[in-house]
């Protein structure tokens, strides 16, 4: 296999972790455009990438570490939550979430995040802790699972309440979202893309954008298919079967900022 192909492969998550770090798809795409464009002017980087997804997060690390607080956002149509999100990146050390994307949305072991981050794994996992604790301080809110397996659902309200929030409703279908959300609107939604009776989370969580901007995290089997770079994409994206330390991360991480506005 070529290195292109190689790297290819990896890129769709190389981008998720990169909008998630920055808080924006246009400067995390930006990022991963440096590294590979890094790559392609120093031969041993390049060869370097055969080793999979830890030299190649490695190399993008390099990048984003020494440029991060320089690159300008470019999105357009969703300048709120972008602001709000660079306020928030003001009030959490951006090495701390680094941290703690790599080892849990990202699915690294602490070795593998402590070798591309270059330091001891020691380390690691007290940035981690650190970014848990900082993040963590956000209220508690109101939360609208949309789901058609009911194991799941149960194990996703279990998980939400263990965090100290409150379930203010769970959907199998489009239609029993909308039925929810006519009474509350939730502060925060965890929905799944296929749905029971053929409707689409998609659809749904469109109906609930429409009334009000809440964060969204999409927990779906098939990732690759929202991660084309073809439409906005869902800036919280979890694939199934899901680990619930990834989960709980995701809405520490939602939370923090607000507001997500995953798709069009």
């Amino acid at each position: 296999m070529s290195i292109g192909a190689e790297v290819a492969a990896h890129l769709p998550f190389l981008r998720r972790y990169g909008r998630a770090l920055t808080g924006s798809q246009s400067t995390g795409d930006a990022f991963v455009q440096a590294t590979l464009e890094a790559a392609l002017a120093d031969d041993d980087l390049a060869d370097s990438l055969r080793g999979g997804r830890v030299p190649l997060y490695k190399a993008f690390n390099k990048v984003w570490s020494s440029a991060y607080m320089e690159v300008e956002d470019a999105d357009s149509g969703d300048q709120g939550h972008e602001a709000a999100a660079q306020d928030q990146l003001k009030r959490i050390t951006p090495v701390n979430r680094q941290a703690l994307l790599l080892t849990t949305v990202e699915d690294f072991t602490t070795a593998e995040a402590a070798e591309i981050m270059d330091m001891d794994e020691d380390d690691v996992e007290a940035l981690v802790r650190e970014a848990v604790a900082e993040i963590e301080r956000e209220s508690a809110t109101n939360v609208l699972i949309i789901e058609d397996e009911p194991l799941i659902s149960m194990q996703l309200e279990d998980l939400v309440k263990s965090l100290g929030h409150e379930i203010c409703g769970t959907a199998a279908t489009r239609t029993q979202a909308q039925e929810v959300v006519a009474e509350k609107t939730p502060g925060l939604v965890l929905a799944d893309i296929q749905l029971a009776d053929g409707s689409s989370g998609l659809d749904a969580v469109d109906d609930i954008l429409a009334i009000e901007s809440v964060p969204v995290i999409f927990i779906t089997a098939y990732p690759e298919r929202l991660l084309t770079g073809d439409r906005p994409e869902p800036t919280y994206l979890i694939t199934k079967p899901f680990q619930e330390d990834t989960v709980r991360a995701a809405i520490s991480q939602a939370l923090f900022f607000g507001s997500s506005r995953p798709l069009d």
